[in-house]
């Protein structure tokens, strides 16, 4: 549970990045089931009784993200266990689509709280969770449940998931502007140990979403006069479909070596009706050091087609609703490769109601690619001769957990 808690607080952060206009939030769930390992078939148990404190930071393109993070789970009669979540993202940006708009740098807090529950039935476990994310313009709501069941002999691991998402969007100093989203997820996974050494999971993934599903403050630039690009561009608000369906296929492996290490590698599929063709490929080891310490050094690579409906440079403004227009860049030809740290040290205590003491480091150093993103602060150039766009970002997490 450790390793998954620690991911899953990478993919919140960037699920805050969405949230602050930096990119797209079905891409970027892409991103974050790419990361994750096999589930260990095996004896299905409950999640350890413990408490957390996450402190993350993340620095990249004029933007600052930061905050902690607590995390409290309790067990009861060994059949059920609760958890609850309180997350925060203070941002502060000066990005490059902040700056190209026109926009002053702006600063803006985001506030998360979860709550989940888990039962315990022979080999099955049921899960149910709900999520609440506030700011100033965006409020998301998540309910979910899932079921996972042993097979033949714990070899096997099935899972079934379904996840809803309200969102209201709003736009600051626009009162009369919200705009809802419903998002549904549906998620199927099997886990299996083929040998004493090796786990294989396979994954599949369909989402829907449907409403307002552009960012009110994005525009996208089309020339003044097509016939003279010296004339310039001007700039109007993106037009988007109204409805979006993904489908992200998945393949997992884990093998643990003759010594105390294990190598993991996966690929994952990811498409949908906007003309969006995604692949991320990910390798990692792990190796224990005497009693206490873990270190993982992970490596990931992803790459995605455009929209169809997306140009960094248009010829002539849309004509009327359906003509879709889009400039985000997260919805361009881009990739992406991420290079990530893990440091982990674990002691036990036994003090008191204390069983177990652990710190937890980790750094992603992440580089972004854009093939037909132009950087607009390069003013000299003429429109759709602009330097592409590119950027480094640095991701700082640490985790204190104790287990009781």
């Amino acid at each position: 549970m450790l390793i998954y808690w620690r991911v899953n607080s990478a993919c919140a952060h960037l699920f805050a990045l969405s949230r602050t206009h930096l990119g797209n939030l079905p891409t970027l769930t892409l991103v974050c089931g790419a990361l994750l390992l096999p589930t260990a078939a095996g004896a299905v148990t409950l999640p350890e009784e413990r408490a957390d404190a996450l402190y993350h930071r993340y620095d990249g393109d004029g933007v600052t993200i930061d905050g902690p993070s607590l995390l409290l789970r309790k067990n009861f009669k060994e059949t059920v266990s609760v958890a609850a979540n309180y997350y925060i993202d203070n941002v502060s940006s000066a990005s490059i689509d902040v700056v190209t708009s026109g926009a002053s740098e702006y600063t803006e807090r985001r506030e998360e709280v979860s709550l989940s529950g888990e039962y315990l039935y022979g080999k099955s476990i049921f899960s149910a969770g709900y999520t609440n994310s506030d700011e100033s313009d965006y409020t998301a709501n998540t309910y979910y449940f899932s079921a996972s069941q042993d097979f033949f002999g714990d070899l096997t691991n099935i899972t079934f998931g379904y996840a809803r998402g309200d969102d209201e969007v709003r736009q600051n100093g626009n009162d009369d502007f919200a705009e809802e989203i419903e998002r549904n997820a549906y998620r199927v996974g099997i886990s299996q140990v083929l040998s004493p050494r090796l786990l294989m999971a396979l994954n599949y993934e369909a989402i829907t979403d449907e409403g307002y599903l552009n960012n009110p403050y994005r525009v996208y630039r089309h020339l003044t006069d097509p016939l003279d690009p010296s004339a310039g561009f001007r700039q109007a608000t993106e037009v988007y479909p109204n409805t979006r369906t993904s489908d992200a296929a998945g393949l997992k492996f884990l093998y643990h070596m003759p010594w105390r290490g294990s190598l993991g590698t996966g690929y994952r599929y990811f498409t949908d009706d906007w003309g969006i063709e995604a692949h991320t490929a990910e390798i990692g080891y792990t190796h224990t050091f005497g009693s206490h310490w873990i270190a993982e050094l992970r490596y990931r690579y992803y790459e995605q087609g455009a929209a169809d409906f997306y140009d960094d440079l248009f010829l002539f403004p849309s004509q009327d609703e359906n003509d879709y227009r889009a400039r985000d860049k997260e919805l361009s030809d881009m990739s992406s490769q991420t290079v990530s740290l893990y440091v982990n040290y674990e002691r036990k205590v036994g003090f008191g109601p204390m069983d177990k003491l652990g710190v937890s480091l980790q750094y992603d150093f992440i580089m972004l690619d854009y093939d037909n993103f132009s950087d607009l602060r390069d003013t000299e150039a003429l429109p759709g001769e602009e330097r592409l766009f590119d950027m480094d970002a640095d991701v700082i997490k640490v985790l204190f957990t104790l287990w009781y």
